[in-house]
């Protein structure tokens, strides 16, 4: 059989562009996705992969997690190359300190709050003469999750204090109680001894700095504007500080372990603690029933913990790492992922078009443990030297 000679030509063409896509395909990630899947799989090494490592903190692990592998069926990619999330846990302050002492060199890093961020920002600054992260680079540095601190209590014990409803002196309510030589039999229940109320280290958990944060603002009547001399120069803040935290026989070093504490141990080691409110509503189911149940009390004025996700700005990241943990930091922000948040692990959604009281939200479930949609007013994050300053006055000055 004569085969026409057109179609050895088309045949010869077709060899040599096959041949030439396999061979751009072995020298370039970018053609390799266009050559035919099965032959290509049998002769070309799989792209190695984008690899973003990130170091975030451990109050998002489960929701992280989930949206990770959801995440990876997107089939990310950057320039044909699959992207890989390598994520490791540690508390807030733990974070800022590897990443400073670069103990640790991550593409991404995410603590608990911006406070975190910012604290990041002024020290990296004088360390290394230009900051590691920009909080108001928002193409780099984005909030992801919300949950506001918020006061845990044994309900009738908060009644007792403050009646069905604390009042803008809430912080003076508690430092009074926690302060007064008469405990609880100054308000006529001597058998439930002294008043017990903690927090987390500072030192390393992101929770704990927050409730210090609040106090200190509240004190001086400020929502915005602390500053350094505040902290350093007023001694009756200082006394009226240290009478509040020298009572605390526990600084916990996680959050979510704190509030376990509470749980299981009930009222005979603390009345109040203040936690996150997504902490509070993970646990709330397990203190159903228990010593009158947990109820959420929410401050005069608050503070956001807020997840930002933050590319770090250093040598060591790539702009193809910098990239593919733009796209993770994207899909993070997407309806799914954010809807998955508020109904399976109680965080207020970044993207405010998602309603807080949807089918399955907690804040529906728990309105009568005290959970509040609206939130009162928060507080302005003040410079990272003032934050910076309120550790180290806490180091020097508290027993811990």
């Amino acid at each position: 059989m004569n085969i026409p000679r057109t179609n050895w030509v088309l045949f010869i063409l077709y060899i040599v562009i096959s041949l030439g896509v396999l061979v751009a395909a072995l020298v370039s990630p970018v053609v390799r996705q266009f050559s035919a899947a099965p032959l290509r799989d049998l002769v070309l090494p799989p792209p190695a992969p984008v690899v973003v490592t990130l170091l975030y903190s451990t109050e998002k692990e489960e929701w992280l997690k989930e949206v990770t592998t959801n995440f990876y069926a997107t089939n990310p990619r950057v320039n044909g190359c699959p992207v890989k999330i390598e994520a490791s846990s540690m508390g807030s302050r733990e974070i800022v300190m590897a990443v400073l002492d670069q103990k640790n060199k991550p593409v991404l890093i995410s603590p608990a709050s911006s406070l975190q961020i910012s604290m990041l920002q002024d020290l990296s600054a004088g360390k290394f003469g230009h900051p590691l992260v920009n909080l108001s680079d928002k193409a780099v540095c984005r909030p992801v999750l919300n949950s506001p601190l918020v006061l845990v209590a044994w309900r009738e014990r908060a009644e007792a204090l403050w009646g069905p409803t604390p009042g803008t002196d809430l912080w003076k309510q508690i430092h009074d109680a926690v302060s007064g030589p008469k405990g609880w039999a100054s308000y006529n229940h001597p058998e439930w001894g002294y008043v017990k109320f903690g927090h987390t280290s500072p030192l390393t958990s992101n929770s704990g700095f927050m409730a210090i944060l609040l106090m200190t603002e509240t004190y001086f009547g400020k929502t915005s504007g602390l500053s350094s001399n505040d902290i350093l120069s007023n001694d009756a803040y200082k006394q009226w500080f240290l009478e509040t935290e020298n009572t605390i026989s526990k600084f916990g070093d996680s959050t979510g372990t704190y509030m376990k504490d509470m749980i299981a141990y009930g009222p005979s080691v603390y009345d109040f603690i203040a936690v996150y409110e997504a902490t509070a509503i993970g646990q709330t189911d397990n203190a159903l029933g228990r010593d009158g149940a947990i109820h959420v009390y929410y401050p005069p004025a608050t503070l956001m913990s807020d997840h930002p996700f933050c590319t770090l700005q250093a040598d060591w990241v790539t702009p193809e790492e910098a990239q593919a943990s733009n796209q993770f930091v994207d899909y993070l922000l997407s309806r799914p992922a954010q809807e998955l948040a508020l109904t399976k692990y109680g965080f207020r959604p970044a993207d405010a078009s998602i309603a807080l009281d949807m089918p399955g939200s907690p804040f529906g479930r728990y309105a009568d443990n005290g959970l509040k949609v609206a939130l009162p007013s928060q507080i302005q994050l003040p410079a990272g030297d003032v934050l910076n300053t309120l550790l180290d006055f806490w180091t020097r000055n508290v027993n811990h």
